[in-house]
This record gives structure tokens, C-alpha cells and sequence, in this order.
């Protein structure tokens, strides 16, 4: 069995686009979380229905903004659109290693493969193939597992992975993105549905 453990706490929500920038710039002109998640709980900022709610969005959605360092989320907050999914993307993989496996070990090899249909039995067949080294995946209920599935496949369709066909999307990494990700590691850019010739300066 793996020693390193798979944290699936991803059942919140979606890529929280809005959401995560609005932070990340809050962030930026306040210069600590702490004082983000005052005015955050203070203001109602998620403009969540209850408190339990927004204190559960929040918690997520820093959970994976804290895996970004000061440069990318500045980048965060400038960026065009798409290149704010794609960083958002990076920040989920960063934070969630199951997610981050299913992108290298499924989502890439299938699109290099040319197969570009990702199915609900993709994810299952992960699920179970990993659970052979992960003893928590099999501690997971089925209701959990399709809440699992469910938020997953609604992150990749709002990070612009897959479309709402459920088929791969060709990554669109600007230069200035796939530097940024260089800049920190550059084998994080295997989470992107691309061939290696379309994303100059891959090390494997």
C-alpha cells in the first residue's frame, strides 16, 4: 500500500473560477489570509446562502490557491480568462494528487493516443486500479464516489479540458503560461492535455 495518501475532499463545487480570482486579488491588497477570511466571512463575498456554506467554498477554494506562490497568483489575477482556468487547473492538481494523477495517467494518454472521448468508466476504472495501493479510495461509499465524479468532470469542463461532450480539449498554453509553469516544475505541464511538441521546453 502507498504511504502517500490521496486527500479526496473535492466534493465542493466546481473550479470556482470567479470566485478564486476575486480572493487571489483580495489577497494580493490585504497580505494574509487571515485577513481575507475576516472580510470574506464579514462581507458574505461568495454570496453563499448560509454561513456553513461560505465558510466550506472558502476553505476550498484556499486550499488550492495556497498551492500558488506570489508570482503565479499575481499572474492569476491579470491574466486573460483561459489562462486563469488553466492556472486554476494547475492549483487543483497541485492540491488534490488524485486529480493530478488522473490527469497525467488518463486525460494526457488518452489525448496523445488520439482517443479524446473521456467517459464516467475512465474515472471508475482509475478509481479501482488505484484503490490496489490506496486503501482510503476503498473506504469511499458509492454516493461519495459519484459526488467525486460528478465535481471532478464539472471542474475539467469549467477549466476547458474536456468540452460539454465529455471529448478532450487541445490545451492552449500561452508562452508566457507554460514559462510561468517552467519557472516552478516544469513536469506540472503533463496535467494539460498536450503533445510534447506543443509545449516546448518539456522534460520528462
Amino acid at each position: 500500500m502507498s504511504n502517500d495518501r490521496y486527500i479526496m475532499s473535492f466534493t465542493t463545487g466546481s473550479l470556482f473560477h470567479r470566485e478564486s480570482v476575486k480572493l487571489a486579488a483580495l489577497y494580493l491588497d490585504l497580505g494574509d489570509w487571515n485577513s481575507v477570511h475576516d472580510k470574506v466571512i464579514a462581507e458574505n463575498l461568495l454570496q453563499t446562502r448560509t454561513l456553513n456554506s461560505l465558510k466550506r467554498v472558502y476553505r476550498e477554494i484556499v486550499s488550492r490557491l495556497m498551492t500558488l506562490n506570489p508570482t503565479e497568483l499575481e499572474f492569476l489575477v491579470k491574466a486573460s480568462h483561459q489562462e486563469q482556468g488553466s492556472l486554476l487547473w494547475l492549483a487543483v492538481c497541485r492540491r488534490y494528487k488524485f486529480i493530478a494523477d488522473f490527469a497525467v495517467e488518463v486525460i494526457r494518454e488518452r489525448y496523445i493516443s488520439l482517443k479524446t472521448d473521456l467517459t464516467y468508466e475512465d474515472f471508475d476504472s482509475f478509481l479501482n486500479r488505484k484503490s490496489e495501493w490506496h486503501a482510503e479510495l476503498d473506504a469511499i461509499s458509492p454516493a461519495t464516489r459519484n459526488k467525486l465524479r460528478q465535481v471532478l468532470f464539472k471542474i475539467l469542463k469549467d477549466a476547458d479540458i474536456i468540452n460539454t461532450n465529455n471529448f478532450i480539449n487541445a490545451a492552449m498554453l500561452t508562452p508566457r503560461l507554460l514559462e510561468l509553469i517552467h519557472q516552478s516544475n516544469h513536469n506540472e505541464v503533463l496535467y494539460f492535455p498536450a503533445f510534447d511538441s506543443d509545449v516546448r521546453g518539456i522534460k520528462r
